[in-house]
Order: C-alpha cells, then structure tokens, then sequence
C-alpha cells in the first residue's frame, strides 16, 4: 500500500530538540506521533545507534508514518501515550532519555474528511482519533440534552455561548440529524454574534471540547502526567506541547507539584513570529519541559 506524504507541519520542532538535547545512542519516546515530524528529527539525531519509540491513537497514522519512517530506528506502537510503561516493558526498555507529547491533531487528520475535524467537511461528524472505539461526536450532538451539551462545550471549549449553541443544536436536530461537521459548524455560526476582528471560527470551542471529550482527552493526559515521569532516566526531559488552556494548565500544575521533576521552563516557549507566519495553527502552542530528579537514596 502507497500512503501519500504527510501534510503535517510538526510544532515547535527546533525548540523540541534544543530542549529535549538527543545525542547518538539515545532512546526517545514520541507520545503523538501523527505525521512523524518529530519522530523523524529525533530519530535523525540518536541515529542508528539509538531508537525512538513513536505511540499513536489513530491506526492510521501509524500505519502511514510506519511506512514514512523505514529508514530510520522507529518503532511505531498503536497505543495511548499513557500506556508508555507497558508498551516500554513489552520492548524490554527499562528507561528513556525524553518524551515529548504534541497535543494537537494532525494536518492529516483534518485532511481526512471522514474524520469530521474540518469545519468544512461533510463526511461523519467523528472526532475521535481511533475510531474503533468509543463514540462518534455526530451521537453526542444526538443525544445529549441541551442542558448537558451546554455544560460540555462550557467545560471543554469555554465558550460562553455554550447554552445558546446548545438550545440551537437541539433545536436544528428536531428538524434534521447534525451528522456532518459542516452541518454542525454551521449551526454554531448561526448560534453567536461574530465581530470584524474574530481571530477564530465561531465553531473552534464548540469542535475543541466534542474532541476532548469523545477522546476523554483531559483524563489521559492527567493519567500520563503521573504515570510517565517513571519511564525517565535522571536527567531524561519531558516536553508537553499543548493548544488550549486547559491542557496547559494540567501541564504546568503537574510539572510544578511533582517531586520527581525539576521544571525547565518557567514560561512556556512559544512559536516565533515566522513559524506562525509559515504554519497559522501553531499560533496557540505552548511547549512545557521538566527534567526528571535524580533518585533519592533512602
């Protein structure tokens, strides 16, 4: 099977590899591995003599950026990032020199119009990044009540329209199933005033917290925060890129709490001026890094 080459623009590469500091022989973990962007540049600097091992939800995106990635010494895992200690016990790894986790979903993804990430798409309103699992977001925007799709797109999108685009879904699905991401964005446009000076589509909250929830996005990342710093050699980095507040929040909180880490950046780094000129959704990306502690003898 031919896969055609990745539209994905990784985030912040440069400063993931200034922060992460790969040297030959290395092993490295890529939590998100997506197009492979980072995979790819980490692998290039631990070379032959190390490996990087890449994790993904999406099969897909494993198969493709498998196959992208044959040259290099990449072992490509369909799996979540927070099930990093058993994938590394199944490979017989004791420890890793750093992981990095990009939040964000793929070019490719949004590519795909039977995923439904694009505002424009007018295949399956789906979001989920496995999609052998778990539940459509065109069956939430179904079934939820106004009441409980408010209260979601409040949490996860903090948007503060949520009751009016909730009332206006219900409204809509009385008439028609909203089965389609076009379908849905347009009923969210229609949903809230928008000014002249808008950075962003009036549907980007209310698709951002179908997402997280379809994905149960936040849990699992509040799973890896705890459980990966474990997989880290003393002195081994974990670098967190994420997109929205929320996500940076639980990232701060838990560099910043946890005795076993030293955190690396007080500020977030974020992209420079001409990378968001170059690639505009690496806008709202926030990179956090902290190192993992020495062990403290008893």
């Amino acid at each position: 099977m031919t896969f055609p080459s990745t539209q994905h623009v990784p985030v912040l590469a440069e400063e993931v590899v200034a922060w992460l500091r790969p040297a030959a022989g290395q092993t490295l973990v890529d939590g998100t591995l997506g197009g492979g962007g980072h995979t790819r540049l980490l692998a290039e600097a631990v070379g032959p003599s190390g490996l990087v091992v890449a994790l993904d939800r999406d099969p897909a995106a494993v198969e493709a950026a498998a196959a992208r990635l044959q040259a290099l010494n990449v072992r490509t895992v369909e799996a979540n990032y927070s099930d990093l200690p058993e994938v590394l016990r199944a490979l017989d790894i004791d420890a890793v020199d750093g992981i990095v986790l990009d939040l964000g979903y793929s070019s490719d993804q949004l590519a795909d119009a039977e995923r439904g990430f694009s505002f424009n798409s007018t295949g399956p309103l789906d979001l989920r990044f496995d999609t052998s699992r778990g539940e459509p977001a065109w069956k939430l925007v179904e079934r939820l009540s106004a009441e409980h799709l408010a209260d979601l797109i409040f949490r996860y999108g903090e948007d503060r329209y949520s009751r009016r685009i909730a009332k206006r879904i219900v409204e809509t699905r009385r008439a028609a199933p909203i089965k389609s991401a076009a379908d849905l964005a347009r009923v969210v446009r229609e949903s809230v005033p928008r000014s002249r000076d808008e950075r962003i589509d009036p549907a980007t909250r209310t698709f951002q917290a179908l997402r997280i929830a379809v994905n149960d996005e936040l849990k699992w990342l509040e799973v890896a925060l705890r459980r990966l710093p474990d997989c880290l050699r003393p002195g081994g980095r974990f670098a967190v890129i994420s997109f929205h507040s929320l996500e940076d929040r639980l990232v701060k909180e838990a560099f910043r709490e946890d005795k076993r880490l030293e955190v690396c950046t007080r500020r977030p780094i974020r992209p420079s001026e001409a990378e968001v000129a170059a690639n505009p959704r690496s806008s709202s990306a926030k990179l956090r890094v902290a190192e993992r502690k020495a062990a403290v003898a008893n």
